[in-house]
């Protein structure tokens, strides 16, 4: 092996494991700040007007409104991570002081309180799930060519959990926790059951953009008109709390089968 060749091969082992060695230190996570994170136990309110905007507490931060959920926090270097994908820079920090930059950029100025009375804030606030409706039942008489039908549906909660994630008066992602709905609709001429199914959300997932489904419920249905085609029906989909909706339409055929068709958004 003559010089060059052995400089050459030199050159690529020395090339390979520098970059091994920067993979390696890429892929290592980086230790969590515990001395910051024991600074930040406690329960932090607005600067100004010293309203309460969550509780440190072990591991986890819960806040004051009882809709949302708390969630896992962490803190590295000089960012403090609140759940799966908030983060939020810190700017200042000392034992009663802290400030970050929220979701909407804004700095977020809270001081740690001492006394009592806003830890039994926490205690007495137990998180709720929301549920959009009790069980709602319609009863429609239609006439048609002559015929009677009547058309039954039933709006039904469940305990099928829907996260939605939104951002609150503090510029904090919150998650807030819903119930899904199942809807069951009967069409019947007489005592002669034309038609009967139970709705769910799934049924709409290739109806309606991802991010929507994920954090919507099916919210209602109500009876449109009926024509030669046979029932028109009209299902919601909505993200809760928001005045975001997807109309979708069923038509119910007199031979009892189904089509449907996205109507707007």
């Amino acid at each position: 092996m003559n010089i060059r060749n052995g400089l050459t091969i030199t050159c690529v082992l020395l090339l390979a494991a520098l970059m091994g060695c920067g993979q390696r230190a890429g892929d290592a996570k980086l230790p969590e700040s515990k001395e910051a994170k024991q600074l930040l136990q406690g329960v932090w309110s607005d600067e100004d007007t010293e309203d309460v905007v969550f509780q440190l507490r072990g591991d986890s931060v819960y806040y004051p409104d009882s809709t949302s959920m708390p969630a896992f926090f962490r803190v590295y270097d000089d960012t403090l991570y609140i759940g799966s994908s908030a983060r939020y820079h810190i700017e200042k920090h000392t034992n009663h002081v802290l400030w970050f930059k929220g979701s909407d950029g804004e700095v977020v100025k809270l001081v740690k309180g001492d006394g009592d009375e806003d830890k039994e804030l926490f205690e007495r606030n137990k998180t709720q799930i929301l549920t959009l409706a009790e069980v709602l039942k319609k009863d429609t008489v239609v006439s048609y060519n002559g015929n009677r039908y009547h058309l039954y549906i039933a709006v039904n909660p469940t305990k099928y959990k829907v996260v939605r994630h939104t951002i609150n008066d503090d510029g904090l992602d919150v998650e807030n926790v819903y119930y899904d709905n199942i809807i069951h609709l009967s069409v019947f001429q007489g005592d002669r059951e034309l038609f009967s199914r139970d709705f769910r959300k799934q049924l709409y997932q290739q109806r309606v953009p991802a991010q929507f489904f994920d954090q919507a419920v099916l919210n209602n249905m109500e009876y449109d008109s009926t024509d030669e085609k046979g029932f028109h029906v009209d299902v919601s989909l909505c993200t809760p709390g928001d005045a975001s909706c997807y109309l979708i339409e069923h038509v119910i055929s007199f031979d009892g089968q189904v089509s449907t068709e996205l109507l707007e958004y």
